[in-house]
């Protein structure tokens, strides 16, 4: 493969690049792992894909901003490398799909010639950064909290902290108490608070912690009601390497910081990253709030005069996708995207319409869609028009006809059954029998293929995710939606998650979809919240509502089929998940491992990065000493498990100065990382790993 080395100005990207493709080599020749391989082509953005022999990429958006130059970028590596389509996620990420592996490390260099990166957008790592695509033009926004989001995302890329956690770890800024990007169900959430100190207005962070979704979501816990701004990335460090130490890493399904918090509680929790801040090289960082360039608004100009064709759809448009922003004057502009999926035309064709209306900052949404600014008034017919002609004037966004939903079947190795196909299906259906919901936000619809999430179903008003039945009149499989009900924000702005309700085959969900409609609008008091209705009835009422969807001795035929499906007969899918990463204790790599640490250590000392190569060596001591205990079948299922097993069975034949394997290796968070003890903690790891070269080489001599 050609080098990269003379194309690219950024060394670190270069040498990450032709790593990948050196391991892509070495995994070729059957000389790397396949566990392995996969958990490194995960954390750069390489993801299996349901169709063998070809993969999604998923390309890191932080916070989901693009300039036009950048979606250009994207534009041109999808058509050289894909099919021509792009597709936006939950997580303000652009996929795109059937690539081949060996053609990723040159389309991740394409990337980066446009500053656009793969690295980390999966895997056990910090994922994307999201934020609300509001943030900067909100007007109930107590300050703009993009720099934040940026400054978190540019700490934490290719930090030694979080390259191999046992699970991912998510991180999001909500632009106001209205919580519009979910703080509540991520890692770490941040909301902006303005609060007066001593007279003067400081800024800083209502901080939420242990969120997450899956097949048991968790909401969020308050960890601080004012985190001083200087204080949230040192802070959210601290958590991460707690989170890597102490997190499950063994049982997949356990692996997430939500279940470290309820076992051990957020107290203890806060506790232990308070012992982190020794540690940490940087106790305070102030975000230079001129780091990511500020929008350049547009020179206000002659109004271009233009005919409405649709005067009807022009104003259902204005109504539920145009409002002003704090900038007096300007108006954001929202794009409501089906399923998030459009085409590299119709991307260039909109960053036309970019440049000719808006400003060069373009926000791809949680919500799957897209936000354009800096608008003016006067042009809003004529971006209206050149919107339409693409499709992309659609009235309803974020309303209930805007049904969020990942691609389920269509392309991923967990889907059970369509999610695309259930949401074109209820979509039709607002349309024809509902017009009155495209510009009503009353039931917010998410769908996800599997119990995992993607597509947000567990916050939804009405969620739905993919499942299967089996008749056991017949014993045939059918597809199935699993129907949740009551998630999202009542009456008060509260955060709900949705109850899982009732699984009824898949080809039903029309009529289940009417049904709580239908009730709702017949019984639910004047103005009364979906969320707050379905509270006040509760769970059993609507199971009761729905229950005869469910009965399976009324099948026909079709009910056997999914939706839009190509195959006659609906089967599960079976392949190992990769939204996660998968957990690697080879104990022959294990030892190889350690000593490719010690190198990136000496490297990162040599460089003066002492912070970095404290944690190097810190998880050389771990796979080291997680090599020789599982040569003696120790269960283990996180760092801090292999490092107090390690010293009940080594204390006794390896000496400590501290006394034990547990203080030696934990100097960690009792010293800062200063040159002096960089270099003393390197110094010692290399001993260590001659005594446990001499130790293996004993065992295996007596077995």
């Amino acid at each position: 493969m050609q080098s990269f080395r003379t194309e690219l100005e950024n060394p670190v990207v270069e040498q990450d690049i032709l790593d990948l493709e050196k391991k892509i080599r070495l995994f070729h020749n059957g000389e790397i792992d396949d566990d392995k391989f996969r958990s490194l082509r995960l954390a750069r953005g390489v993801y299996g894909q349901r169709q063998p022999g070809v993969q999604m990429i998923r390309i890191k958006i932080p916070y989901g901003k693009l300039t036009v130059r950048q979606l250009n970028r994207i534009c041109d590596v999808s058509d050289e490398y894909s099919n021509g389509k792009l597709h936006i996620t939950t997580r303000q990420d652009i996929q795109i799909h059937y690539v081949s592996l060996d053609d990723s490390p040159r389309l991740w260099h394409e990337l980066e010639k446009d500053e656009v990166t793969l690295r980390e957008a999966c895997g056990n790592t910090v994922r994307n950064i999201t934020a609300s695509e509001l943030a900067g033009i909100d007007p109930a926004e107590p300050f703009d909290v993009t720099p934040y989001a940026h400054a978190t995302f540019e700490y934490f890329l290719r930090n030694p902290i979080c390259q191999e956690m046992g699970r991912k770890f998510k991180i999001a800024f909500s632009s106001s108490i209205e919580d519009t990007a979910f703080a509540f169900i991520h890692d770490v959430g941040a909301i902006p608070v303005v609060k007066t100190i001593d007279g003067e207005e400081k800024r800083g962070f209502k901080v939420l912690i242990g969120g997450g979704l899956g097949a048991q979501p968790y909401m969020a816990e308050t960890a601080y009601e004012f985190l001083e701004e200087e204080k949230l990335i040192p802070f959210t460090e601290a958590l991460i390497r707690v989170f890597d130490r102490y997190g499950e890493r063994n049982r997949r399904m356990k692996a997430r910081m939500k279940f470290l918090i309820q076992d051990i509680g957020k107290e203890e929790l806060l506790r232990l990253a308070e012992e982190e801040y020794n540690s940490l090289e940087n106790k305070e960082i102030w975000v230079d709030r001129s780091k990511v360039d500020a929008t350049e608004i547009p020179q206000k100009g002659a109004a271009v005069e233009v005919e409405i064709a649709d005067q009807a759809k022009f104003d259902k448009w204005s109504e539920a996708n145009v409002f002003e922003q704090k900038q007096k004057g300007y108006y954001g502009v929202l794009v409501r995207l089906p399923l998030g999926n459009f085409d590299t035309k119709t991307a260039r064709t909109l960053n036309q319409i970019v440049t000719d209306y808006a400003a060069d900052d373009i926000r791809l949404t949680i919500r799957q869609g897209i936000l354009l600014k800096y608008v003016q008034k006067e042009n809003l017919k004529a971006l209206f028009n050149a919107l339409d002609a693409i499709g992309f004037a659609e009235p309803g966004y974020d309303t209930t006809a805007d049904i969020t939903a990942c691609p389920g079947t269509d392309t991923c190795v967990l889907g059970i059954s369509s999610s695309t196909g259930v949401a074109r299906v209820l979509g039709d259906l607002i349309k024809v029998e509902y017009p009155d919901l495209l510009t009503d936000d009353t039931f917010k619809i998410k769908i996800s293929g599997c119990p995992n999430a993607c597509g947000q179903h567990t916050i939804a008003q009405f969620g739905i995710h993919g499942s299967s039945l089996r008749n056991k009149e017949n014993k045939m499989l059918l597809p199935a939606a699993q129907i949740l009900l009551g998630g999202g924000f009542d009456g008060e702005g509260n955060p709900n998650i949705a109850d899982k309700v009732i699984k009824l085959p898949s080809k039903r969900i029309k009529d289940a979809f009417r049904a709580v409609v239908d009730d709702y609008d017949q019984n639910a008091p004047e103005g009364q919240y979906f969320v707050d209705y379905y509270k006040a009835k509760g769970k059993e009422y609507f199971y009761d509502l729905l229950k005869h969807l469910g009965d399976l001795s009324t099948l026909v035929p079709e009910d056997y089929l999914d939706w839009y499906t190509e195959v006659d007969k609906f089967e599960l899918h079976k392949a190992v998940g990769e939204c996660a990463g998968v957990i690697i204790d080879l104990v022959q790599t294990l030892i190889l491992e350690a000593e490719e640490k010690v190198g990136w250590a000496n490297e990162a000392i040599s460089k003066g990065l002492y912070a970095d190569a404290v944690y190097h060596t810190y998880q050389a001591y771990v796979s080291a000493a997680k090599a020789l205990l599982l040569d003696k079948k120790v269960k283990l299922n996180s760092h801090m498990t292999v490092i107090n097993r390690f010293a009940e069975h080594y204390d006794e034949k390896l000496q400590f100065a501290e006394g034990s394997f547990v203080d030696h290796v934990l100097r960690i968070n009792k010293n800062e990382p200063t040159a002096e003890f960089a270099k003393t903690y390197f110094e010692e790891i290399k001993v260590f790993l001659v005594n446990v070269e001499a130790l293996r080489k004993a065992a295996l001599e007596e077995a």
